[in-house]
């Protein structure tokens, strides 16, 4: 086998792709705290910022969810949060294996968002035309006021 076979079968596997970059990467970033900026100093403090972000992002969620809970008492929330504050990362996912994946307050939720959807789909639009004639009739609309809300509950 050739070499340059070899190198062709590697180039189609993924890790060498990724193993290039990395190595130009890394190469890239040898003038690092240097007086000058460069491109890949640009990358690595964008990359650092997102991580950064992320990890505000996810203690923000955790702590209104903690917050947001009925079925955690007072001195369970505190003890969360005094986790969250000791330990932030492994009391993040401690917090995330611990926590049930549905909750009594989640199917509570879920039952009333699904009341409401069905509601809103029960209401046909002869039920809203009945309703603009009697609000036409309580003197709470005028005669065009009234024939444009009944075409727009017929459009829909």
């Amino acid at each position: 086998m050739t070499m340059f076979s070899t190198a062709r079968q590697l180039v189609g596997r993924p890790v060498v792709p990724l193993l290039a970059a990395v190595t130009v990467l890394l190469a890239a970033c040898n003038q690092v705290g240097t007086s000058s900026i460069t491109f890949w100093d640009v990358i690595w403090s964008m990359v650092a910022f997102f991580f950064w972000f992320l990890a505000i992002w996810i203690f923000i969620s955790l702590f209104s969810d903690i917050f947001r809970r009925n079925d955690l008492s007072g001195a369970a929330k505190a003890g969360w949060l005094l986790l969250l504050i000791i330990l932030p990362f492994l009391g993040a996912l401690i917090y995330i294996a611990m926590r049930p994946k549905v909750t009594a307050q989640d199917v509570e939720m879920m039952t009333r968002m699904e009341a409401g959807a069905k509601a809103a789909a029960a209401v046909s639009p002869a039920d809203q035309i009945a309703k603009l004639q009697e609000l036409k009739a309580a003197g709470a609309i005028s005669d065009a006021e009234f024939e444009s809300l009944k075409q727009k509950a017929m459009s829909s």
